[in-house]
């Protein structure tokens, strides 16, 4: 699938928000730190679902056609920034 440049995988953002999720949980973060992994957090949330719903919709488009497995373009350019 491709992706933007410097965009990290699905993998690595769901790695890096589970270790932001341990650091918020563990309740050592300043309200200014705590704040900014939350938005980070945000930002991965968004990250890893796009990347969901872009497989979701490859998914889709090869078991429509025609009942047979054929992978058809996909255009990623979802009008994100």
């Amino acid at each position: 699938m491709p992706r933007k440049k410097n965009a990290q995988s699905f993998e690595q953002s769901l790695t890096e928000l589970q270790a932001l999720v341990e650091r918020l949980e563990g309740g050592e973060l300043s309200l200014e730190e705590a704040l900014g992994a939350f938005e980070q957090g945000v930002k991965l949330t968004r990250d890893c679902q796009d990347a969901l719903n872009q497989a979701e919709q490859k998914v889709k488009m090869l078991l429509e056609k025609d009942g047979e497995l054929k992978e058809v373009p996909f255009n990623t350019d979802l009008g994100h920034d």
